[in-house]
């Protein structure tokens, strides 16, 4: 189960030591609920990262500042340095998802 951030102090500690993928979504999103069956096998085949679920109602002025306009997003961080985004509002097939981690270096 993707563990979900508490706190914007919480991200920034995350974010700058280790590898994770950031989930920025909602629970009234339907493109959103449409990944939710396909993400524990997703963090099986990549437990190299730590998934976190960011709430964006929670969380919206770290979705501006992140320039997260649209959800479900991806943002994969490694020791403070971005690696990578998948942001948009369009929805995500588990390929595509894949193929994101999978592209991260």
């Amino acid at each position: 189960m993707v563990e979900k951030l508490k706190s914007l102090e919480q991200f920034k500690e995350l974010k700058k030591e280790g590898k994770h993928i950031f989930l920025f979504s909602a629970d009234w999103c339907p493109d959103c609920r449409f990944i939710d069956p396909i993400l524990p096998e997703i963090e099986k085949t990549f437990s190299d990262y730590r998934f976190v679920y960011i709430d964006r109602d929670d969380f919206i002025d770290l979705c501006i500042e992140l320039d997260i306009f649209g959800i479900p997003s991806f943002l994969a961080y490694e020791d403070g340095k971005e690696l990578g985004r998948f942001v948009s509002k369009q929805r995500k097939t588990k390929a595509q998802i894949e193929e994101f981690i999978g592209g991260l270096v």
